[in-house]
């Protein structure tokens, strides 16, 4: 039987782990970011000095994260993915990758090392756009998934006949695997409204407290998709 002590090892163990990944870390510095635009309301004072402060930190933890979605770009897809669903992910990969390229340049920029404002400037509002992209891909692709999960749970329904779909393993994971797509279409479609509010697409409605809430949101929602598996401990 574990005591009081394992159990609290073990859940500090689990928060030790999920602080040393790196894309962790940013997430919690991007609620802390948007929680702090929704508090200014685009207004001067400390709230947007903390969202700006932490807007150019956030990018150290993001030098060289290209690679990964370049990688994504180059990598096969798994047997049976749809040619739409398919051009839609390495879509969301180029525009990801470039907008998070782009984004080392615009931090070399505000950072004084690369002179040239107005460019960085520029290639930050493209970066955006490519961010903006990335998550409209991401939304369709979800949807297309969410779709192709329905379908194959509905066959094992039928399968089933009379027995409890909740008992079968194979569909307990499928329904496992769509809210998870769920979740993350909710995100993408939320930071759609995000980019365009720092994009000032739609200033009367997507005001900086807006984008502020919605930032927030899908940045504890990140936080949540990369919580560890917490491992089963007997308590007497």
């Amino acid at each position: 039987m574990a005591t009081t002590l394992d159990v609290s090892r073990a859940e500090l163990a689990l928060v030790v782990m999920y602080l040393n990944k790196a894309e962790a870390r940013d997430k919690l510095c991007r609620a802390i970011q948007y929680g702090s635009k929704f508090l200014s309301g685009g207004q001067p004072g400390t709230a947007q000095n903390v969202d700006k402060s932490t807007s150019l930190a956030r990018k150290v933890f993001r030098l060289f994260k290209f690679v990964n979605d370049l990688h994504g770009l180059i990598s096969p897809v798994p047997k049976g993915t749809p040619l739409p669903l398919v051009l839609l992910g390495k879509s969301k990969n180029a525009l990801l990758s470039t907008f998070l390229f782009l984004d080392q340049i615009v931090w070399l920029g505000r950072s004084g090392i690369y002179k040239n404002k107005e460019r960085a400037e520029l290639l930050g509002r493209i970066s955006l756009f490519c961010w903006m992209g990335s998550s409209v891909c991401t939304t369709l692709v979800e949807i297309g998934e969410i779709g192709r999960l329905s379908s194959s749970m509905k066959k094992i329904e039928k399968g089933l006949k009379n027995g409890n779909k909740y008992q079968d393993d194979e569909y307990r994971a499928k329904l496992k695997k769509s809210n998870e797509r769920s979740l993350a279409l909710i995100k993408a479609a939320m930071d759609i409204v995000v980019a365009a509010g720092l994009l000032q697409l739609a200033p009367k409605k997507i005001t900086p407290r807006v984008t502020g809430a919605f930032g927030f949101i899908t940045s504890a929602i990140s936080c949540y998709q990369l919580l560890p598996t917490r491992p089963k401990i007997k308590t007497p």
